[in-house]
């Protein structure tokens, strides 16, 4: 694969946070066997914004419908494999309040890497020992638990 084979594209994700502070991960599984945890969401499809991307990522990858988009939290740049493909994907992190839920994926080609589901406590995030992604997880939760959106948003560049 060369540089020339890298797809550009731009994504959204949710921080999903419950009243009892719990965050919603999915654990998939890398074309390297790799497991890792990451927050719902996606590639933004052509003419999408924000909001209407994460309308659908959360509802293929969550059957989740109803819900309000709180404020932006994070932003980064990740250059990863997926399915024989290279992306450099520029993703936005939302938060999204809603309750304690059974997710439900939909999403036929995402059903094949998903390995589980995870409500995390902010504490069990802090001793994770496996890959959790964006890599200051623990860090953007705690901020916005204690002082709510960031008036300067952070951007993690991550290239595996």
């Amino acid at each position: 694969m060369t540089d020339q084979d890298v797809t550009i594209r731009n994504g959204v994700r949710a921080l999903i946070l419950t009243p009892e502070a719990e965050i919603l991960m999915m654990r998939i599984r890398l074309d390297t066997n790799e497991l890792i945890w990451i927050l719902p969401g996606g590639g933004k499809e052509a003419g999408e914004d924000n909001a209407t991307g994460l309308r659908r990522e959360l509802r293929e990858e969550l059957g989740l419908l109803e819900f309000e988009i709180g404020p932006l939290v994070w932003r980064r740049r990740h250059t990863f494999n997926f399915f024989d493909c290279r992306y450099q994907q520029t993703e936005e992190y939302f938060v999204v309040h809603t309750h304690r839920f059974e997710p439900v994926m939909s999403d036929q080609v995402e059903v094949r890497v998903l390995d589980c589901f995870r409500w995390w406590k902010i504490e069990d995030l802090k001793r994770a020992q496996e890959r959790l992604t964006p890599l200051r997880l623990a860090a953007i939760v705690e901020d916005y638990a204690r002082h709510g959106a960031p008036t300067e948003v952070p951007f993690e560049v991550l290239v595996d």
